[in-house]
């Protein structure tokens, strides 16, 4: 059997702009070997997740292949019928997209969804399937793997969902997986698990794989080569170690240097007043299963709050309860310094203009039937009943504001990628000018360069306009970078809170000091040193 398994030759792709067919992928090959690990790098738009969906013989609704081959072990699946293309999907080629929200059918339970593809291709039993899934499960790390995919996907934490998804990806056992960006929802702790079990299964199944990220330190763990893209052009490709280590040229070199984000000094605030205080609430989704505990929690005016811990540790929950979303049993919520209405209906326009929430994943957060214009204009029109050319132009500079192009308000969601959808969810929050902005994973999604200019605009912000942040995130170097206080979350509980001062300098609460030695670094024995570590230390 050839050791070659899927060759790119020559590959054009266009896309339409609403008027006009443009270069998306300009004349890119690609290859990749029986059991190889290929990393795709760039920051949003360079074309990464469009070349991961041609290596299926597949584009997006308003793209097409002008010209080149993709031939998978000697098929060209560019010339092979539909029928024939779809009997290789999901049992020899699986793809793990960026929103597992969005790949999720919410009706049918995760196994069952799980069982599908295997089901379907003939390949094994549903009980066979359902005995596969809980293998995976547990390998994966899921909680309770045995009865785990037995829930429905708005049962799960976003991270937990994440991780259903890469399980159901590895179901029929395929030649190829596409990554797009599968970890990107995933606190550290999870991440390191995640990324092991799929080094292990890529290892031991000899599967080769495309791995999609603008995390530069995941792809040190698991790429034996990179290919660097920008605008659609191939920038530089090569050796994992070599490109990391001495990259040739300059792009390469500025994704390596904002690796780490700089710390920038807030000035003092000139408001110590609490904006948002949370005494101790408890909440549950079932009346015997509190999933936040006794929290207490101050957010002051003019100050971001990060909110850090692993999957299911109850961060987003947190923001659920403040939004009104989840109301708490017990405990209460102040803002501005009066008692906030415990579910969302009971509070007014007013209070719900001033605080804001942004979400972790933008494909379930817009509408894909409505262009950027109407998704921007509704909270203008709601707040300020603002319309006609006052909305459009409040639109335009929205849209510069988080550095889109005006023109993008005749788009639809579907025509974005990734880091600019979410940009656009960005631009929804300020809409409402509001007080308070919960920022939920808002750079998970987003490449080094593109969150480097986020959040350098959030603190432009907060000092321009005194809006407060409470950022949950799993991305310690976006803590150090726009965090004053830190609280760290952990079985629904807070199991440490200060300044980022006080929180990351030594000694720290062992479950801190497990979060900050699961960082990824950017030494590619990293993952396989730090497992042998803890291996050795249990």
């Amino acid at each position: 059997m050839s050791n070659k398994l899927l060759r790119m030759k020559d590959i054009q792709l266009e896309g339409f702009d609403g008027q006009n067919w443009k270069p998306v992928i300009n004349h890119i090959d690609l290859k990749l070997d029986r059991g190889e690990v290929l990393g795709l790098i760039g920051e949003s738009g360079a074309g990464k997740s469009t070349l991961g969906l041609a290596a299926m013989g597949y584009t997006r609704t308003g793209c097409r292949i002008t010209d080149g081959s993709v031939v998978f072990d000697g098929t060209d699946l560019m010339q092979i019928p539909g029928k024939k293309k779809r009997a290789l999907m999901g049992s020899r080629i699986a793809y793990v997209a960026q929103s597992a929200a969005a790949s999720f059918n919410p009706a049918h339970k995760l196994i069952r969804q799980f069982a599908e593809i295997p089901v379907q291709h003939g390949i094994m039993t549903y009980a066979e399937a359902e005995k596969k899934a809980i293998d995976l499960y547990r390998q994966l790390d899921l909680p309770n793997p045995e009865k785990i995919g037995y829930r429905y996907p708005h049962q799960v934490s976003g991270g937990q969902l994440q991780r259903a998804m890469v399980a159901m990806a590895m179901a029929a056992d395929p030649d190829l997986i596409i990554f797009d960006e599968p970890t990107t929802a995933l606190d550290v702790t999870t991440q390191i698990e995640v990324l092991a079990a799929i080094k292990e299964i890529i290892r031991t199944q000899n599967t080769a794989a495309i791995y999609i990220t603008h995390d530069l330190a995941v792809v040190a763990q698991l790429a034996d080569r990179i290919m660097v893209l920008r605008h659609g052009h191939l920038v530089e490709e090569g050796d994992a170690r070599e490109i990391l280590e001495n990259p040739k040229e300059e792009y390469t070199r500025d994704l390596l240097s904002v690796r780490r984000l700089k710390e920038e000094t807030a000035p003092p605030p000139r408001d110590p007043e609490v904006i948002l205080e949370l005494d101790d609430v408890s909440a549950a989704y079932t009346p015997d299963k509190p999933v936040v505990k006794n929290v207490k929690l101050k957010i002051r005016k003019k100050k971001t709050v990060a909110v850090v811990g692993e999957s299911g540790s109850g961060k987003t929950t947190m923001a659920r309860i403040i939004t009104g979303l989840l109301p708490p049993y017990k405990g209460s919520i102040l803002f501005n310094g009066e008692m906030l209405p415990p579910d969302l209906a009971s509070r007014d326009r007013e209070t719900l203009r001033r605080l804001q929430m942004i979400y972790q994943m933008p494909d379930v957060a817009v509408n894909p039937r409505q262009k950027i214009q109407k998704i921007l204009g509704r909270p203008l029109s709601f707040y300020f009943n603002m319309q006609g050319q006052q909305q459009k132009d409040r639109i335009a500079e929205l849209l510069e504001m988080v550095e889109l192009p005006a023109k993008y308000m005749h788009r639809y969601p579907s025509e974005l990628s990734g880091g600019e959808k979410q940009r656009v969810c960005i631009a929804r929050a300020l809409a409402a000018e509001p007080e308070l902005i919960i920022c939920d994973e808002v750079t998970s999604a987003l490449d080094q360069l593109v969150a480097e200019g986020v959040l350098k605009l959030l603190q432009d912000l907060q000092n321009e306009l005194g809006v407060s942040y409470l950022f949950i995130t799993h991305d310690l170097a976006t803590v150090k970078a726009i965090a004053d206080e830190i609280v760290v979350m952990l079985n629904g509980r807070i199991v440490e809170q200060g300044t980022k001062k006080e929180i990351l300098k030594p000694p720290h609460h062992e479950y801190t000091e497990l979060l900050l030695s699961s960082v990824p670094e950017m030494d590619p024995e990293w993952l396989d040193n730090l497992l042998e570590e803890r291996r050795a230390a249990a």
